[in-house]
């Protein structure tokens, strides 16, 4: 085989080994939105399969000097404006807030850049995430969803927590309902990695911290709270006085899991200050921003995706459900 010939060949398996990842990752994502559709008795027309109910707030961003010198990104450089969605978790959209089903909560933010563009963080209430693979994460609804009709144990799911700690962890922490959205913070529990100007990169991972504190609801106050309860009171509070957040990059060590959200990196490396979100204001065209799909893969340069596979397979669920609410 001439060199030609052998470089058309190797270019040929790539190009299917590619599709055929590609392929597996639509499957994996179909019919894991098909189970959250089915665990939220649904599907509920016009919602997203998972964090159906949210609302909007919109404010300001403004970045930290550190931020400057680890990322060349446009946001890092100048104060940009910025959209935010909070959420309850799954895809009841009448859920109430402070329903232990509601828990983690989410916090999905748009920097909507000086060339018109933007970039979206996506992150949640809890440090971490149950698996480490999308194909291990249906596996887990997959187990939720027929564990009521199992009689034998251990059950599906018994196995899958036995063989899983982190997705056992993550059932049975505490994940107490806050005061406000104001009084929450919340983890992007994928790695992303900075470039600076020059090139240099470091993996980290997001942190947002409440200015206001980390406050928690009495579980008597939780169990009597209305169904509206956080919706209702971060929309009040951002329009008397503005709420703020930190956010912050988490930095590893060596030897830290860059490419497993399911194990957190303790709490004693590295934070750096980012900037300030600062929230003041309810955006006027609530209806078209619900429309939008939130996207933690459309990065500028100066913010680079890491491998971790959930995070790659993140898009393509939530096209999925995208593409069926609209």
């Amino acid at each position: 085989m001439n060199h030609k010939a052998m470089l058309l060949s190797i270019c040929t398996l790539l190009v299917c080994s590619v599709t055929a990842i590609a392929q597996d990752i639509g499957i994996i994502a179909t019919k894991t939105v098909d189970t959250m559709t089915e665990l939220a008795q649904g599907p509920h027309k016009g919602f997203r399969a998972n964090h159906a109910k949210g609302t909007f707030v919109a404010g300001t961003f403004t970045p930290g000097t550190e931020a400057k010198k680890l990322s060349a990104a446009p946001h890092f450089q100048t104060a940009v404006p910025v959209v935010v969605r909070f959420s309850t978790g799954t895809g009841v959209p009448t859920l109430p807030d402070a329903s232990p089903h509601a828990r983690p909560y989410g916090m999905a933010i748009r920097f909507n850049l000086p060339d018109r563009s933007f970039t979206d963080i996506v992150s949640i209430s809890y440090n971490g995430f149950p698996v480490s693979k999308p194909e291990q994460f249906l596996e887990l609804l997959t187990a939720i969803k027929n564990a009521p009709t199992e009689t034998t144990k251990p059950t599906a799911l018994d196995k899958f927590m036995a063989a899983h700690p982190a997705a056992a962890t993550f059932a049975k922490d505490p994940k107490p309902v806050p005061m406000s959205f104001a009084n929450q913070p919340f983890f992007g529990v994928n790695s992303f990695i900075f470039e600076d100007l020059n090139g240099k990169q470091q993996y980290f991972r997001y942190r947002i911290v409440p200015k206001a504190g980390i406050k928690h609801m009495a579980d008597p106050d939780a169990e009597k709270a209305t169904a509206d309860v956080l919706m209702s009171e971060i929309q009040t509070r951002v329009i008397a006085a503005p709420v703020e957040f930190l956010l912050q990059a988490q930095l590893p060590n060596h030897g830290d899991a860059l490419l497993d959200g399911s194990q957190t990196w303790p709490d004693d490396r590295t934070i750096v200050e980012l900037g300030t979100i600062k929230l003041d204001s309810i955006p006027a065209d609530v209806t078209q921003l619900d429309k939008q799909m939130f996207n933690p893969l459309i990065l500028p340069k100066g913010i680079v995706a890491s491998a971790d596979p959930v995070l790659q397979f993140r898009p393509a669920a939530y096209a999925v459900s995208y593409g069926r609410r609209l």
